[in-house]
């Protein structure tokens, strides 16, 4: 999603029930040096792949968070409740939300077409 408007800007599917993380490898997307890529705790691997990305800070068994590592995550995780809030409007719809019980070839048309009305509707608000 574009994070200053809030527009739906790609998506992708799969078959199954697959992770965001393997889907975002498989669609080899090409990641600009310079984009702020922000992701929650299902992408610890996006970093080595990707030098913007940004995502929250482990605490181990042993060792508990640093105060300046708390911080880091409670400013990601202010910036990244817009992303939430897009999936909530998906939700809203009800494509994320329960079990898909249509045909699966469509699933990915339905998705562009809810993610068109979206866009649209932030485009021209009444």
């Amino acid at each position: 999603m574009d994070f200053d408007t809030g527009q739906v800007i790609a998506t992708a599917t799969a078959q199954g029930q697959t992770h965001d993380f393997k889907l975002l490898k498989r669609s080899r997307l090409p990641f600009v040096p310079s984009q702020l890529c922000l992701a929650d705790r299902g992408y610890q691997g996006f970093a080595k792949r990707h030098a913007g990305a940004c995502t929250p800070t482990k605490k181990s068994r042993k060792q508990p968070l640093a105060e300046d590592e708390k911080q880091h995550n409670r400013a990601l995780a202010r910036l990244r409740v817009r992303v939430e809030h897009v999936i909530r409007r998906f939700k809203i719809f009800r494509i994320f939300s329960g079990h898909y019980r249509n045909r699966r070839r469509r699933f990915g048309l339905r998705l562009n077409l809810i993610a068109g009305l979206l866009n649209y509707e932030l485009a021209h608000p009444s």
